[in-house]
């Protein structure tokens, strides 16, 4: 890891566990406050429409049995302490099913996840921001489009998604692109090195592929000056993956990447398309870089499911904003 990785580590345990001291009071005051100001404004439509896009919940719930927020897990410590950021501010006996890692199926009851399937059928798959620090570190690009190479790049760990393999298998000895796995010899093909992403920045095109669940690149992709390339997402988390429309948020590709050279070739030739594409990735990643917002949607989409589940009274504002 980098001396700059392991600082924000080291950061984000520090304020975790300051976050612990706090009382829990203090907490519950901040959210009747938060909650009052809702009240007052009636909320905006771009919360109201995120809000319901994370916490689908519909009609009332019933939890079987499910742990309460003063025992969720710290096995899987990124996780644990992004949700306990945001359970400080509820009773530590209500009932919070989640499941932490790469979450790639819809869980049987409600329960909050990081991500899951794309699909009008997922709503028991509660999405919070969980492991933010690795999913939502976007480092700045310092290079404008036509100052990187007229190349696509993409390096990564093969996973559990075939079409990673395919993708290297294809196009590893490329004389433009620069694609490459960072694993164990796959056959003939051996590893690339690793690269940052500063490297990747040097690229006008960097490729995104889906690998447990989400490609982590996507973010950080989406907000520098180069074009996300990748097929169509079939997993989502916070960042709304489902919601990305190829030629307006990315370049589309097939599964299969046998259209790859054909689309680069297209941007190459057409520049202002590839820009404004970028202009609309950067503008998609700016809702997001706002903390107030992200806090108080993520207390929202608490406050739906505890409602849903019976477990706490609705607000005022619930019957407006929670679809």
């Amino acid at each position: 890891m980098t001396l700059a990785s392991n600082l924000r580590r080291v950061r984000f345990y520090a304020k975790a566990v300051l976050r612990d001291f706090v009382p829990r009071h203090i907490y519950q005051a901040r959210l009747r406050k938060l909650f009052a100001e809702i009240e007052a404004s009636e909320g905006s439509a771009s919360i109201r429409e995120r809000l319901n896009y994370y916490n689908k919940i519909n009609g009332p719930v019933r939890l079987a049995k499910a742990p309460q927020v003063g025992e969720i897990s710290r096995d899987q410590s990124y996780y644990y302490y992004d949700l306990k950021e945001y359970t400080n501010y509820f009773d530590s006996k209500l009932q919070l099913a989640y499941r932490f890692g790469d979450v790639i199926v819809v869980p049987e009851v409600p329960s909050i996840v990081k991500s899951r399937p794309v699909s009008d059928a997922n709503a028991n798959s509660v999405v919070m921001k969980l492991d933010k620090l690795r999913h939502f570190t976007l480092p700045t690009d310092p290079l404008s489009f036509q100052e990187k190479r007229k190349s696509a790049i993409w390096r990564g760990i093969l996973g559990l998604n075939p079409a990673r393999r395919v993708l290297v298998q294809k196009y590893a000895h490329h004389p433009v692109h620069d694609i490459g796995h960072t694993c164990d010899p796959m056959g003939p093909i051996a590893p690339k090195p690793y690269l940052s992403i500063q490297a990747h920045f040097q690229h006008r095109y960097i490729l995104s592929i889906e690998g447990n669940d989400v490609a982590t690149n996507l973010k950080w992709i989406m907000a520098s000056r180069s074009l996300c390339v990748m097929p169509r997402p079939r997993y989502e988390t916070w960042f709304m993956e489902g919601s990305l429309v190829p030629g307006v948020h990315f370049a589309e590709i097939r599964q299969d990447f046998a259209d790859l050279e054909e689309t680069i070739a297209y941007y190459d030739r057409n520049e202002d398309e590839a820009l404004a594409i970028i202009a609309n990735a950067n503008r998609y990643v700016a809702q997001f870089l706002n903390r107030d917002t992200e806090d108080l949607l993520s207390l929202l989409v608490l406050q739906k499911y505890f409602e849903r589940t019976g477990q706490r009274a609705p607000e005022p504002f619930s019957e407006a904003l929670f679809a």
